[in-house]
């Protein structure tokens, strides 16, 4: 079995819904998907938390990418703005 690791890390478009924490933001990505049986389209939405040295307010669009674990929770990093 040859397995390749091509080194890519996902990345995801979100809004920033708090930046009360030093360091860090919470950022809310939403997806649509359909109902795996019923096909009908489901809005999904996921809270990460990511690591920034800038500052964020809240409403901003941002991107976030995987990253080495900072902390228990904080597992990504905003990247840019968008």
């Amino acid at each position: 079995m040859n397995i390749e690791n091509t080194g890519k890390k996902k990345e995801l478009e979100g809004i920033v819904v708090s930046n009360s924490m030093q360091d860090t933001v919470k950022v809310r990505v939403d997806t649509v998907t359909a109902h795996p049986r019923y096909r009908k389209v489901v809005n999904k939405k996921k809270v990460f938390f990511a690591h920034t040295k800038d500052e964020y307010a809240v409403g901003d669009k941002v991107v976030i990418r995987e990253s080495r674990p900072y902390s228990k929770n904080v597992r990504w990093v905003v990247i840019k703005k968008k």
